[in-house]
């Protein structure tokens, strides 16, 4: 009588032991599988042409040749300052973005309003417009302000970052009591001062999310930058790499060494505020 409870103890214990390294296992091929291409990347680009394309090397994972020439030829054509032109306008659009998406925001969650449902409705619609659709009559605006191959590409930025960008900042203003502004108001807080410094602090993880978001996003953008910037001195990255190619052969090695370069300010960002990240966008999915 006494065994039976054993044995019964023993299997559970066996079966839990299998579920857990069962489970270990799927997440290791999940780890594996997403980080294969990066690491084929890394791995190309330190590949000469040769190797590249020849069939005995080209699926080996050392380079029977390594060469870091790929690496020079993309900074000898310019990669670093379309990484300093990315740099630029993804940091303007941010702090564009971040401060008109949070003062909106503010409003949109704290103002009573007939129409409220309707205005955010509008904006997550806006949201989801092909680029195609809005880049010609962006194009003319641009053509007509005479502002072509420039900056002022981050205006045209705004308009695929801004209207998320309000979203998970009316989220994060929601969950903030408004007994904390009645508070402030009442030791002596202007509208201003209350929203500065007690409202933006307490959101500083939806308003941190933000601007990271934003700033990947802006960083990422392509088919704005081809259309409104096509001189050589204003293009970002995606549009650099996009032209590491000749009329017939697409420059795999160079691709590749400058998607490692371009691709270390995101991944630095990423890594060093991965728990600030996954905390401002869950702090803002529960109504409080």
């Amino acid at each position: 009588m006494t065994a039976i409870p054993a044995t019964n103890h023993s299997h559970r214990r066996r079966a839990h032991s299998v579920g857990r390294t069962l489970m270990w296992v799927l997440i290791a091929c999940f780890i594996a599988i997403n980080l294969f291409p990066f690491l084929w990347v890394l791995i190309t680009s330190f590949k000469p042409g040769s190797e590249i394309y020849g069939a005995s090397t080209a699926f080996r994972v050392i380079a029977v040749n390594p060469t870091v020439g790929n690496y020079t030829t993309v900074v000898s054509k310019g990669i670093l300052h379309s990484v300093f032109n990315s740099l630029v306008v993804s940091g303007i659009t941010t702090a564009y973005v971040v401060l008109v998406a949070s003062m909106s925001a503010y409003i949109i969650a704290r103002c009573r309003f007939r129409g409220k449902t309707a205005l955010m409705s509008l904006i997550l619609g806006i949201s989801m417009f092909p680029q195609m659709i809005i880049v010609g009559p962006i194009f003319n605006m641009f053509f007509q302000l005479k502002i072509l191959n420039s900056y002022w590409v981050t205006l045209a930025y705004s308009t695929i970052t801004l209207p998320s960008a309000v979203w998970i900042m009316v989220a994060h203003f929601k969950r903030i009591p408004i007994s904390v502004e009645e508070a402030a108001k009442i030791d002596g807080c202007s509208q201003w001062q209350t929203l500065w410094k007690v409202i933006f602090p307490m959101a500083a993880a939806g308003v941190f999310t933000t601007a990271i978001m934003t700033f990947i996003a802006a960083w990422n953008e392509y088919l704005l930058t081809l259309t409104l910037n096509a001189e050589k001195e204003f293009q970002t990255v995606p549009v650099a790499i996009n032209a590491l190619r000749t009329q017939f052969t697409i420059l795999w090695g160079e691709v590749t060494a400058a998607t490692i370069l371009v691709v270390i300010p995101t991944l630095a960002i990423v890594l060093l505020f991965q728990k600030q990240i996954v905390s401002g966008i869950t702090s803002g999915a529960v109504k409080e």
